[in-house]
């Protein structure tokens, strides 16, 4: 069973503003659509943690929201310049406050289940990483241990080499990793035509 005083789970998040979410999704659907599919992709990922033993961390891109997800998510602001400047200061946070295992996800990935989440906690024990492969080259969910943060540094985001590049990191280093099943994240038209949103 995940002990909740030593085990994290941050959920990166945009706040669900018109015009600022899902843009490149909005060019081909509208802004209104690509608002409607943020909001259905935030429903699915509370519904997929809500009930996880463990501290949860809702990090949004803007401000706090008390009608986004619940009371056991205890809400903060992303800090830094670029996304992985802003994840690096989140896993900081986490380690600092004495967290030994901590899984970072998004809001993009309609396949992300519950059991996911809790078999990344259970591998924990025995990998340094562990990592959630997306089909576009990035990840939809990364844990660690320790403050390894040179897997945010130096790092070009959003683009098909983020995996590659991020296991070559892990590798130079002689950590060991496990990668989880392969899931779609929602980002363009094309993606979400099998999705039931």
């Amino acid at each position: 069973m995940i002990q909740s005083n030593r085990d994290a789970l941050i959920v990166f998040a945009r706040n669900p503003i018109l015009g600022k979410v899902k843009t490149r999704l909005a060019k081909d659907v509208g802004e209104d659509r690509a608002l409607e599919v943020y909001i259905n992709l935030l429903n699915h990922t509370y519904i997929q943690t809500k009930n996880l033993f463990c501290d949860k961390f809702l990090f949004l891109s803007e401000k706090t929201d008390n009608n986004l997800f619940d009371k056991t998510f205890n809400q903060l602001v992303q800090n830094g310049n670029g996304l992985g400047e802003k994840m690096k200061i989140a896993f900081k946070k986490l380690f600092e406050m004495g967290y030994q295992k901590i899984l970072i996800i998004g809001t993009d990935c309609p396949g992300l289940t519950e059991e996911i989440i809790l078999n990344a906690f259970e591998y924990l024990l025995g990998f340094d990483f562990i990592i959630g492969p997306s089909i576009d080259g990035g990840y939809y969910l990364l844990g660690m241990k320790e403050p390894n943060y040179f897997v945010f540094e130096n790092m070009v985001w959003s683009n098909e080499q983020v995996l590659n590049r991020t296991i070559k990191k892990i590798k130079s280093k002689n950590k060991k990793f496990h990668l989880l099943k392969e899931l779609k994240d929602i980002d363009e038209e094309k993606d979400f035509h099998t999705v039931l949103f």
